[in-house]
């Protein structure tokens, strides 16, 4: 990264906006962003770690913090996933929990400010690093296209090939539509799954934007440090709550996508 003085406020933000990529080669048939990759399987690992923690001395009588802690929160999941989801399977609780509190840590990500961990990086070699994996679209998109895959593996468990394919080519007109209940159906189907990337990849990125500009200008003299502060300040506590809902948001329509692929149309 170039000094602080020949940065400008510009390029400062598009250098924090860079992926660390790998890819192919020149031309290449695909490109990994390794920073949204490696920081989204850390946040995984230390969700894990952390629930791990919990059951590792689980008692059955008073609890310790953390075990009251991590039940509080496992039986809110588990609580809205029963009344969303009507149907059988006894996997949707543990998807809800999955995708609930791993968006959830690498949403909060986005309160460290970048320069915290682009600078220590950057004395190692590393020119880029964007910090917050729910920022890059890439990795919004491989949620839910996870989710959909599984919608997909619900409604075929539940209605079976036949019964799918019915559905697709009868619902909602009928027969005599085929065409259009085809078309309809696929915009559905399709629908979900990008929304659904759409809506958190928006608002983290959109968040994230906001921060770099507060950042920048703090740099502004006397006056922009105040102003940074100030502006930093209420937009971190907007963010308290923006963070947890949308990893809120992302959890509960996925839950929705998995009951409605169950239920006959």
């Amino acid at each position: 990264m170039a000094a602080d003085a020949d940065l400008t406020p510009t390029s400062y933000i598009q250098h924090h906006l860079q992926n660390l990529t790998v890819s192919t080669g020149e031309g290449g048939f695909w490109t990994l962003h390794l920073d949204t990759f490696i920081t989204a399987v850390l946040m995984g690992g230390l969700m894990v770690l952390m629930f791990w923690l919990a059951t590792r001395k689980a008692t059955a009588g008073v609890p310790g913090k953390w075990q009251a802690f991590v039940e509080i929160c496992l039986e809110f999941v588990d609580k809205q996933a029963r009344d969303t989801y009507h149907g059988s399977s006894r996997l949707v609780t543990p998807i809800a929990i999955t995708l609930f509190f791993w968006i959830l840590l690498m949403n909060l990500l986005k309160m460290i400010p970048a320069d915290f961990i682009a600078r220590p990086l950057e004395l190692l070699g590393v020119g880029y690093w964007k910090p917050v994996p729910t920022a890059d679209v890439n990795a919004t998109l491989g949620l839910s296209l996870s989710v959909f895959f599984l919608t997909v593996f619900f409604a075929l468990r539940a209605k079976g090939i036949g019964g799918m394919s019915k559905e697709f080519l009868f619902a909602p007109f009928g027969k005599w539509m085929v065409p259009f209940n085809l078309i309809l159906n696929i915009v559905e189907w399709l629908s979900k799954p990008i929304s659904l990337a759409m809506r958190l990849f928006g608002n983290m990125f959109g968040g994230e934007i906001v921060f770099l500009l507060i950042w920048v200008l703090g740099g502004a003299g006397i006056l922009g440090m105040l102003g940074g502060g100030v502006l930093g300040l209420g937009w971190m506590l907007f963010h308290l709550l923006v963070i947890p809902l949308q990893a809120f948001i992302f959890m509960m329509l996925s839950i929705v996508y998995l009951s409605l692929a169950e239920d006959d149309h």
